[in-house]
């Protein structure tokens, strides 16, 4: 069975772009959020075995949405996405739990590696 994925992103281009990929290479994208109070209720609907989530949004960063998702299931999967620059951030983000990064704008192969190694 394909695994499921949130795509977390408040640019509908970059949403697209990742849901793209995803889509082409097996993946099934069950949901899309623009912010981090919309992915958080999207995980509780969804409960996705992935979501990949951008760091820098509008409401509640990625980061903030991480820590919630977290307390709803200490198990989730979480990839973040950030664009250049964003070391310290994406530094938080995997202390904080996030489980690899990619960064923009996107590779498909790295994209595809870091979600089949998160997966397993």
């Amino acid at each position: 069975m394909a695994k499921t994925i949130l795509i977390v992103d408040d640019a509908a281009f970059m949403r697209m772009m990742i849901k793209d990929i995803l889509s082409k290479n097996g993946y099934d994208v069950v949901g899309e959020a623009q912010d981090g109070q919309e992915a958080v209720e999207k995980y509780k609907e969804l409960q996705p075995d992935l979501v990949t989530m951008d760091i820098t949004m509008p409401e509640m960063d990625g980061i903030a949405a991480l820590k919630e998702i977290q307390s709803i299931n200490g198990d989730a999967k979480v990839i973040m996405c950030s664009a250049m620059g964003q070391q310290a951030m994406v530094i938080d983000a995997i202390q904080t739990g996030a489980k690899d990064f990619i960064v923009k704008p996107f590779q498909a192969d790295r994209v595809i590696e870091a979600i089949s190694k998160v997966l397993g």
